[in-house]
């Protein structure tokens, strides 16, 4: 296997604000980023691409209501080997608005923005992501084919190897796309995207828009795409059923393997940053949930 790209420092957000409002009533008390899937809350499955991406300083924002929420479940990050700090959007005010909460975080440090409700998973997904990582100008964004992409940011592309291509256009929730790929909520960031962000006008629907941010790259011929292969499986959670799916693809998955998707702990270990002796004890917190039974089994062999 050939070593991997050395990855910058960069750094990492997630972006898990919002209402929630078609989860509504499940997300009246909380956030849905907080809501379960299968055994673990949502939330576990963006930070765990961040950290399989190589990124330990992680931001996350969400509402002033949930970051308690938030600081209770993950507190400092330092169980799983990472360091998080938290900012809040006191409202929705766009995708890319998280580039002006987290401005003094970033600096003019690249960086990867993810959505709290997005989860991916896929055999080469690691790789890819380490790879994509250590590309140090421009912006990367992926490239997912779906059935209507009528609800999802939309790239034309001009494909230039297996699973990598050249944008040609984007297009936000077209009517009639000119392409099936959907844009999923993963964006890679050089250092200029806090500055650009800066500079970017409120839609007309009052938001500071992912895909503006995203066509400034265009413009300047520096937005890379990434097509995600057909065994890589990206799920949002915006509906019911959405919620349900996931679940079930995520429960399916585990339990025909015994391994467990988006355990942080885990990927602490894999990467380095704790040691077995750290799971054992986190292992403690979980008494005898199955979560729990899982991290004193790695903490046992470290062979999962």
């Amino acid at each position: 296997m050939s070593t991997p790209p050395t990855a910058p420092n960069r750094k990492g957000l997630v972006l898990a604000g919002g209402s929630g409002t078609r989860l509504f009533p499940l997300t009246l008390p909380f956030s849905k980023q907080l809501m379960p899937v299968y055994d673990k809350p949502m939330i576990y499955y963006p930070l765990s691409v961040l950290m399989l991406a190589g990124i330990r300083e992680i931001l996350i924002i969400t509402t002033p209501h949930d970051r308690p929420l938030f600081e209770r479940l993950l507190g400092d990050g330092s169980a799983y080997g990472i360091a998080l700090s938290y900012a809040v959007q006191d409202e929705p005010r766009g995708l890319a608005d998280a580039y002006r909460i987290g401005a003094d975080f970033v600096g003019e440090e690249p960086s990867c923005l993810i959505l709290g409700d997005n989860l991916f998973y896929g055999a080469y997904l690691t790789d890819m992501l380490v790879a994509v990582s250590a590309r140090t100008e421009g912006a990367t964004i992926f490239g997912y084919h779906v059935v209507d992409p009528r609800a999802y940011g939309v790239v034309e592309v001009e494909h230039t190897g297996p699973n990598s291509a050249k944008a040609i256009s984007l297009e936000e929730k077209p009517e009639h796309p000119r392409s099936s790929l959907a844009i999923p909520g993963l964006y890679f960031y050089d250092r200029h995207a806090v500055a650009y962000a800066a500079a970017l006008r409120p839609s007309p629907r009052g938001e500071i828009e992912i895909t503006d941010l995203n066509r400034r790259y265009l413009a300047e011929g520096t937005l890379h795409v990434e097509v995600l292969s057909r065994g890589t499986a990206w799920l949002d959670t915006g509906t019911h059923e959405n919620l349900i799916d996931a679940a079930d693809y995520i429960r399916a998955v585990q339990n025909r393997q015994g391994l467990k998707v988006a355990c942080l702990e885990e990927i602490g270990l894999f990467k380095g940053w704790i040691d077995r002796a750290t799971i054992a004890e986190n292992a403690k917190a979980y008494g005898k949930s199955s979560y729990g039974d899982y991290l004193r089994m790695v903490a046992a062999d470290g062979t999962r």
